[in-house]
């Protein structure tokens, strides 16, 4: 009897070392960024430099269910006389599959004008679970968080890209699964502070309930090349338009040939 306890138990053992195996993950081509890039912009409200944001893949040790992951990390403070009525230091954590691009560790931690929020989510993408301190949420496998999206959209099929075109995917964010979608309105060249870009500019799909109403509040130009970085940002706010625009970039995986040198 003692035996076949002990067979019982190994044949546990086995199945748990094996599960993760049998797992089938989505796996997606990136060409597009890859560990040692940084990207830097310029927040302004008006004319005015309001704040800063810096976008970074890092490499880490970290692994989940035995797969490797980039470490990425965004950080957004205010400039200038803006501390001085609305301060602002956020931080943005993701801990993103290399293979698949889905998350299995996003951190947010936000401090603006006193107002704070802290969240942590732990992906079970082999169990369909997210956990976010205090209860899980079922979701599907290969659901985005806030950061996660941004490269996720970076590695679609841009060759078959044409004005009119939707992508989307899930995404979870403050409890809550929702479809972002994104829409593309073709290619046109834009100007910012470091020089002309040959891009693609998209538009969010409006969904229902969401704080902006109208597509064309919220518009943002993609290089037209094999990085697909993101150069401009605009935002309507009721007080006005915000922008951020790339003032410096390094470590890309390839050239950037979008920027126009003419």
């Amino acid at each position: 009897m003692r035996k076949l306890f002990y067979f019982i138990g190994l044949f546990i053992v086995f199945i748990a070392m094996t599960s993760s195996s049998l797992v089938k993950y989505p796996s997606v081509l990136n060409t597009a960024f890859e560990e040692g890039e940084r990207l830097r912009y310029r927040v302004t409200f008006g004319f005015v430099d309001a704040g800063e944001a810096i976008i970074e893949v890092k490499s880490t040790k970290h692994k989940r269910d035995g797969r490797a992951l980039y470490h990425v990390r965004g950080t957004g403070r205010t400039l200038g006389g803006f501390n001085s009525f609305y301060k602002v230091y956020d931080t943005y954590e993701s801990y993103i599959d290399k293979k698949s691009m889905m998350p299995w560790i996003f951190k947010r931690h936000v401090n603006e004008g006193g107002y704070k929020i802290d969240q942590r989510y732990d992906f079970s993408q082999n169990q369909n679970k997210v956990y976010n301190g205090k209860e899980d949420y079922t979701v599907s496998m290969g659901i985005q968080d806030m950061i996660s999206s941004f490269y996720r959209a970076r590695t679609l099929n841009f060759d078959a890209m044409k004005k009119g075109k939707i992508f989307s995917f899930k995404c979870f964010m403050d409890n809550e699964v929702f479809t972002l979608k994104i829409k593309c309105m073709g290619k046109e060249e834009v100007r910012i502070r470091k020089g002309k870009f040959e891009c693609y500019r998209f538009v969010p799909v409006v969904q229902t309930g969401r704080y902006f109403e109208h597509e064309d509040d919220v518009q943002f130009w993609v290089t037209a090349d094999k990085n697909r970085i993101p150069v401009l940002v605009k935002a309507k706010i009721p007080v006005g338009t915000v922008k951020m625009h790339l003032v410096e970039w390094n470590g890309l995986k390839n050239e950037l040939s979008s920027k126009v040198t003419k």
